[in-house]
């Protein structure tokens, strides 16, 4: 287990033990990355086959999708398949980085009844296969904001679903830190926003997943919100939209500056292009450059 301040936080609760620790290695702990990608963005989707693509192009692991054709089940929720993944691990040496509920884009987290309990699952999927981080995912139908108001720097808030989230977080949040996981909010909203969803919740198994591209096209400054979210920052997705890492809109070299500042130390998911239809080609090279960037 990491024993940097940001592992401490990503093991579970924390003591005033654990927290003088951590207050004492934040003024010594660099930036420590592991590179990631997403299995959608591979184009492997919901396939262990995709941890082999990954130790193909030279990455750290894969961030699986808990997803497929949802009922009262997850796909992940079938030990047949998580044992899948564990085979391919152990044969390749990956590892899963962490597990994105992108089905909760077309079923909403707050008003799907059934969101609870894939959540659950998705827990526990997480824990056996050894996964820090689950990405909980608030776009399309799912979006926090009103889509009538204002769409940059923040916009109004869906106040009724966001209090419905924010219920539903805080009856997850112990089953979070019991399995070991941490909760991560991936969404449209600001910096500002997503803390005082945090605060409400008041649990340190439910963190923001940031994400450069996203939060780019929403207008927002990207390295201000890294230094203002910190350690509330729990993992990272890279991404410019059809672009290479560096040749789009995204600052990385501003992201870069952001992210030594806070030290930050986990890791940096690719959500990346594919450029001329080669998947290998693209990932290595947009890997490469974010190892380089630090």
């Amino acid at each position: 287990m990491d024993t940097t301040r940001r592992g401490f936080l990503k093991a579970g609760a924390l003591g005033a033990a654990s927290l003088t620790t951590l207050l004492r290695v934040k003024a010594y702990a660099a930036v420590d990355i592991r590179i990631s990608a997403c299995d959608w963005s591979m184009r492997m989707a919901n396939t262990p086959e995709s941890l082999s693509l990954a130790r193909a192009i030279g990455l750290d692991g894969v961030e699986i999708s808990a997803t497929g054709d949802v009922g009262d089940k997850m796909d992940i929720a079938d030990p047949a398949l998580r044992q899948a993944y564990k085979d391919a691990m152990n044969e390749t040496g990956m590892v899963v980085s962490s597990v994105a509920m992108g089905c909760l884009n077309n079923h909403p987290f707050a008003t799907d009844e059934r969101a609870p309990a894939w959540l659950e699952q998705t827990i526990e999927a997480a824990a056996d296969l050894d996964a820090k981080v689950i990405l909980l995912a608030f776009f399309g139908q799912g979006d926090l904001r009103e889509r009538g108001g204002l769409l940059r720097r923040g916009g109004s808030l869906k106040e009724a679903e966001v209090d419905a989230t924010v219920e539903r977080l805080i009856a997850a949040a112990p089953k979070a830190r019991d399995a070991g996981v941490i909760l991560g909010l991936e969404n449209t909203l600001s910096a500002a926003q997503n803390m005082e969803i945090v605060e409400r919740v008041g649990h340190e198994s439910v963190q923001v997943y940031y994400d450069t591209g996203n939060s780019t096209d929403n207008g927002y400054d990207v390295p201000a919100e890294i230094r203002e979210l910190d350690e509330l920052i729990c993992q990272i997705h890279f991404k410019d939209g059809g672009n290479a890492l560096g040749e789009g809109r995204v600052d990385m070299d501003a992201v870069a500056a952001a992210m030594k500042d806070i030290k930050y130390s986990g890791w940096v998911t690719l959500e990346t292009a594919v450029l001329a239809g080669d998947v290998e080609a693209s990932f290595r090279r947009n890997a490469e450059f974010a190892r380089n960037m630090f």
